[in-house]
C-alpha cells in the first residue's frame, strides 16, 4: 500500500496525530456500530482462552445456519441444494448419497463436502470421501477424493465437486439438473458409524470480458524466510464457518492430539500465501508419530490447494507449504491442481491437524503451536465479473477482513484506513475530517 510522503518532521507528527485521532474515534464508534455479517476483530490481543488452554475439545464446529438435509440413495429422490447455502447431512458406511443442483449455462458451480468421522473410529490411510458431479444423463463433470493419509488419524476431510463452463467441453455445459454424489472411498475398511457432513454450494459468474486463457508460467517460486517476531495468541476455530480471522503475522495457539484448527486468511488478487506450522517439543521426547503435524490450505470454496505433513519425535517440528503462485483468474487453466485451485480472491483457510496417535507416546498435551503466515506479491484487480457470486462477495475481500491482512508492519495511513473498515463510518467523511485536522496541525507547526 502507498505511504504519504513527508518533507518535514512536523508534518509527520501531524499525520501521526491524525491517525491516532482516527483510531480513537473509530474505536468509540466500533463499540456502538456493528456491520451486518462482519467478523469481529479486536484491536490488540485476541480474545480467547487463557494461556495454556487448548480451547474446545477436538471435533468440528458446524455452521450455525446449516440446513438439515437427507441424502437420497438414488438420483430420483435427491433433494435440492441452493447456491449460497450451507447444509448438514450424514453419510452411512455403504452406498452413495445424492443431492440435486439446478444450474444455469453461464456460471461455474462448486460444491464442497466436509466429512467428520467419530473421534474413536479407526480409519485407514486410503479411507475418506469421494465427491462427484454428474449431469442429468449420468455424464461425469468432476470427481475428487480426500483421504486421511499416512497418519490414519480421524479428522475432518474435505473434497469438492464442480461444474465448469468451457466452450471447448462437450459435456456438462447445458442449463438444468445436475447431481452431487457422496460416498466413502473404502467402505469395507471404514468405521461402521455414520459420518456427519457439511455441504456448501457456490457459483461464480463469468467475466465481463474474455481475458487470458492460459495460466501464468512465470512467478516467484522462491521460499522467503519465515516471519520472525513474538507470536500473538490467536485461538484457531474448529470448523470452516468458525475459522479465526488472521492476516500476515506470527500466531500462537495450543493444540491437542486429534484436534483440527482453522484460520481464515483474506487473500487478494495477485497475492501469494506462505505458511509454516511449528509444534513445540515434548518433555517425553521418545517415540514417533507418522505424519503427525499436517498443514493445509483451502480456497474460498473450501477446495484444498495444497498440504504438507511431517512426523513427530517429541522434538520441535516444523512443516511448511511449498511455494504457490499468486492468485489469478487464469490459474484455472493450469494442469497442476494446486495452481488451478488458486483461481479466485477471497477468504482462504489454513488448516492445522495434530494426529490423534501423538497421544500414545507424548501424552494428551496441549502442545504449543506457532503459525507463521506471509503474504507475498502485490494486490491487483480481478477479472471484472458480469454478475454476483453466490454467496455474494465470496470472491472479494471485504473491508472488515482487510483489517487482518497484513497484520504487522502497516503504515500509519494503512492503520487509519483499517480503522475505517472496522468502525463502519464513511470513508469520505473521515478523510475530510482527518485532512482538516492534519492541515491545521501542520500550519500551526510551520
Amino acid at each position: 500500500m502507498g505511504r504519504w510522503c513527508t518533507a518535514r518532521r512536523s508534518a509527520g507528527a501531524g499525520r501521526a496525530a491524525v491517525v491516532a485521532a482516527v483510531l480513537a474515534t473509530t474505536a468509540v464508534l466500533a463499540t456502538t456500530t456493528a456491520l451486518p455479517g462482519a467478523t469481529a476483530l479486536a484491536v490488540g490481543p485476541a480474545v480467547g482462552p487463557a494461556a495454556g488452554s487448548a480451547g474446545p475439545a477436538a471435533g468440528y464446529d458446524f455452521a450455525d445456519d446449516a440446513v438439515r438435509i437427507a441424502g437420497a440413495s438414488a438420483t430420483a429422490g435427491a433433494e435440492p441444494l441452493e447456491a449460497g447455502a450451507t447444509y448438514r447431512s450424514s453419510l452411512p458406511r455403504n452406498g452413495t448419497l445424492y443431492y440435486r443442483l439446478e444450474l444455469d449455462a453461464a456460471s461455474d458451480a462448486y460444491v464442497s463436502v466436509t466429512a467428520v468421522p467419530g473421534a474413536d473410529g479407526e480409519v485407514t490411510a486410503v479411507d475418506g470421501i469421494r465427491v462427484s458431479v454428474q449431469d442429468a444423463d449420468g455424464g461425469s463433470c468432476s470427481v475428487q477424493s480426500a483421504t486421511f493419509g499416512a497418519a490414519r488419524s480421524p479428522r475432518p476431510v474435505t473434497a469438492r465437486g464442480m461444474r465448469e463452463i468451457d466452450p471447448a467441453a462437450q459435456r456438462c455445459q447445458d442449463p438444468g439438473t445436475y447431481y452431487v454424489g457422496v460416498e466413502r472411498t473404502r467402505p469395507q475398511d471404514s468405521p461402521p458409524d455414520d459420518w456427519d457432513l457439511e455441504l456448501t454450494v457456490a457459483t461464480e459468474p463469468r467475466p465481463r470480458e474474455t481475458g487470458a486463457t492460459k495460466a501464468p508460467e512465470a512467478w516467484d517460486s522462491a521460499s522467503p524466510e519465515p516471519l520472525a517476531g513474538e507470536p500473538e495468541r490467536r485461538p484457531g476455530g474448529n470448523g470452516f464457518a468458525h475459522a479465526a480471522l488472521v492476516g500476515q503475522g506470527v500466531w500462537r495457539d495450543d493444540i491437542r492430539p486429534g484436534e483440527t484448527l482453522y484460520y481464515k486468511v483474506p487473500v487478494d488478487w495477485g497475492r501469494q500465501v506462505y505458511a509454516t506450522a511449528e509444534l513445540a517439543g515434548s518433555a517425553d521426547a521418545s517415540g514417533y508419530a507418522t505424519g503427525a503435524l499436517r498443514l493445509a490450505l483451502h480456497n474460498p470454496v473450501r477446495a484444498e490447494v495444497d498440504d504438507a505433513a511431517k512426523g513427530y519425535t517429541g522434538r520441535t517440528t516444523t512443516v511448511g507449504l511449498a511455494p504457490l503462485p499468486p492468485v489469478a483468474y487464469p490459474n484455472r487453466y493450469a494442469t497442476a491442481g494446486q495452481v488451478g485451485a488458486l483461481r479466485f480472491a477471497g477468504d482462504y483457510y489454513v488448516v492445522v491437524h495434530l494426529a490423534a496417535q501423538v497421544a500414545d507416546d507424548f501424552g494428551q498435551g496441549p502442545f504449543a503451536l506457532t503459525l507463521r503466515l506471509r503474504l507475498g506479491g502485490s494486490a491487483g484487480t480481478g477479472p471484472g465479473y458480469a454478475g454476483e457470486s453466490r454467496p455474494k462477495g465470496l470472491f472479494e475481500i471485504s473491508a472488515q477482513d482487510r483489517v487482518a491482512a497484513p497484520a504487522g508492519g502497516a503504515a500509519e495511513g494503512d492503520l487509519a484506513m483499517k480503522a475505517v473498515a472496522v468502525g463502519g463510518i464513511g470513508t469520505g467523511s473521515l478523510l475530510l475530517l482527518g485532512l482538516a485536522v492534519w492541515t491545521a496541525t501542520v500550519r500551526r507547526r510551520t
